[in-house]
């Protein structure tokens, strides 16, 4: 039986942007979808983002100084929400290659460099985006592998996003449409 080649990356479902300190009633209402999605995801690989900033030099970089302080390490902002957390590890003991990848900006060269590896040899043939926030982070995830992967589908799920506001949310989906990134609702 053919494996299935699809991986899915989860994107910073992290407190601070669910109900912390960057939060909102979107980004909470995504939450069940998300944990549900994760649960009855059927391929082979799911990353799940976590973005990481040290209070001690945050400040000093261009994100500090426009966005406040988010994801330090070793506080409840910083960890996966719980109920998608436990869908992961659940889908980890199910046999799902499950990697927890953390980050310190937008977007992950490091974890682009890893796909590109998986796909050249094969092993993923197609890239699920579900996560926070999406004019932030998803959409920078999301060009960033376009570009290091340009002939494999790409996937955001409209609905398993949330943006800093409903107008970002919108405009960052049509950014990422217009540069060859299918945009899906699921459920």
């Amino acid at each position: 039986m053919e494996k299935n080649k699809t991986a899915l990356v989860v994107v910073d479902m992290q407190n601070d942007f669910i109900d912390g300190v960057l939060g909102s009633p979107e980004a909470e209402a995504i939450v069940p979808l998300v944990c549900e999605y994760i649960k009855n995801f059927e391929g082979d690989y799911i990353f799940a983002t976590q973005d990481q900033h040290f209070e001690e030099d945050y400040h000093k970089s261009i994100e500090g100084k426009n966005i406040p302080i988010h994801c330090v390490p070793a506080t409840e902002g910083f960890e996966i929400e719980s109920s998608i957390e436990r869908a992961l590890v659940e889908k980890l003991r199910q046999g799902t290659v499950v990697i927890w990848w953390t980050k310190k900006t937008f977007g992950s060269f490091d974890l682009a460099k890893y796909l590109i590896e998986s796909v050249k040899r094969d092993e993923v043939n197609k890239i699920i985006i579900v996560g926070l926030c999406t004019d932030i982070c998803v959409i920078s995830n999301a060009l960033i592998l376009r570009a290091a992967c340009p002939n494999t589908r790409i996937i955001v799920y409209d609905n398993l996003c949330a943006g800093t506001s409903p107008e970002n949310h919108q405009a960052a989906i049509e950014v990422m449409n217009v540069n060859c990134i299918d945009i899906w609702k699921v459920f």
